[in-house]
């Protein structure tokens, strides 16, 4: 019956799409639990050190959207927009990550992993590998170890996140397949309690080159540095295994099984499970921007979720200036997306954590995230404080008539009185 349901809108409906843009890292403010997280986090707020920097920071497609209603402050060029149709949400995942706040996104209940060095996890890991018929290797830099699987994929801490919540599998390409990598990493995945695995590795690249690149940090933790290793210059492929993700469980998969196109555009590419394959890395702003329209051009009826990562990695950077520019270049092009919307589809903005550009350092900070709709002449919506992410997923499987995910409660029925009050 559900199945026929679906059948008849996509009938009766031109076009019906929800749309969510993930502008990464950009939050609004730290949540009253940040500084827990991390004492220097207690105050932080991405949009806030951009303004503090450019006061004259002025982005009037997403001031129209509700911006500044969002944040709720008004900067020197930007302000509140009495008819915009906004609100803001908690994180629910512990800390600050990309990855489980788009499976949060997507409708998964963040599980609460552990922080622990790969030390501390390397024996377990090695044991389990060669229980499942793969040749196991130590590795020894300066009293600590690390393991080389199956003579080229070495396992080790990653070094671009919070110590001790990632292991990275790395390999060369030319001398081990992503996929051969991809079923190391699984194992990998079964016996750490870590928050992800992530397996990562690109072509015209060496074992050498990874040995090379094997760096020490803060006394306890050994991992490839990605950059230096090479990996990311020829054929960077990449994925992200998480703790306790249900894949069948989460909105991607379950439009999957009704026959509903999903397409994920960015970085969400890489980090979420979507089943009918229609997913597309890019990493410049521009390309993806492009990305997305071509997906509004081809999708009639479904969901298309886009990650601008360039904010993100502006952060990382401590790049306000960079963070800025990023800003400017999706607003800008705004306009381009919004032509190709009808009355019939819902367009969201929000981040998934937030990224503040002069916090001291280059991670993640625990930030209320906006939350900005557009859906056909829907006026002055007050969403207030979603407690998590999942709502949105949740939502968006009401808007298209499919089960609920696993997590989350679906806004649509506030969605749909409030635009037939406009």
């Amino acid at each position: 019956m559900l199945r026929f349901i679906i059948f008849v809108e996509k009938v009766m409906t031109m076009k019906k799409r929800f749309v969510i843009l993930v502008l990464d890292g950009f939050g609004i403010g730290a949540m009253e639990d940040a500084g827990a997280f991390r004492k220097t986090d207690k105050d932080a707020s991405t949009l806030g050190s951009l303004l503090k920097d450019y006061p004259d920071l002025y982005l009037p497609n997403l001031e129209k959207m509700g911006l500044m209603n969002a944040y709720g402050k008004e900067s020197q060029r930007m302000h509140f927009n009495e008819e915009a149709n906004f609100g803001r949400s908690a994180l629910q995942h512990s800390g600050a990550d990309t990855f489980m706040g788009h499976q949060e996104i997507m409708g998964s209940v963040p599980k609460d992993p552990d922080m622990i060095p790969f030390q501390d996890s390397i024996d377990r890991i090695a044991e389990h590998l060669k229980e499942n018929g793969h040749k196991v290797e130590y590795l020894e830099r300066d009293g600590l170890k690390f393991l080389l699987c199956d003579d080229y994929a070495t396992i080790a801490d990653n070094l671009e996140t919070d110590p001790g919540m990632i292991y990275n599998v790395t390999a060369p390409h030319d001398f081990l397949s992503f996929e051969k990598e991809g079923e190391i990493a699984r194992l990998v995945r079964e016996a750490a309690t870590v928050s992800r695995i992530v397996y990562i590795g690109g072509e015209q690249t060496t074992l050498d080159d990874l040995m090379a690149a094997v760096e020490i940090r803060q006394g306890h933790y050994i991992g490839v540095n990605a950059i230096a290793s090479k990996s990311y210059n020829h054929n960077y492929q990449c994925r992200h295994l998480g703790y306790g993700v249900e894949p069948d469980r989460q909105v991607p998969t379950i439009l999957f099984n009704h026959d509903i196109d999903c397409v994920l555009i960015g970085k969400v590419a890489d980090v979420v499970f979507n089943k009918s394959g229609r997913s597309f890395s890019c990493v410049p702003t521009d390309g993806v921007i492009d990305l997305l329209k071509k997906a509004l051009n081809e999708v009639d009826y479904g969901f298309i979720c886009a990650n601008v990562q360039e904010t993100d990695l502006s952060g990382h950077a401590e790049s306000h200036e960079r963070f800025k520019e990023v800003l400017e270049t999706v607003d800008r092009r705004l306009p381009e997306v919004f032509s190709l919307l009808n009355d019939e589809d819902i367009f969201l903005i929000q981040a998934d954590h937030g990224n503040d550009p002069d916090i001291g350092h280059s991670k993640h900070t625990r930030e209320y995230v906006p939350i900005l709709i557009r859906y056909g002449d829907m006026k002055k919506l007050r969403l207030g404080t979603l407690k998590t992410m999942s709502d949105i997923g949740a939502t968006v499987a009401d808007f298209l008539n499919v089960e609920a995910p696993e997590n989350g409660t679906s806004f649509l029925k506030l969605l749909e009185e409030q635009k037939q009050k406009a």
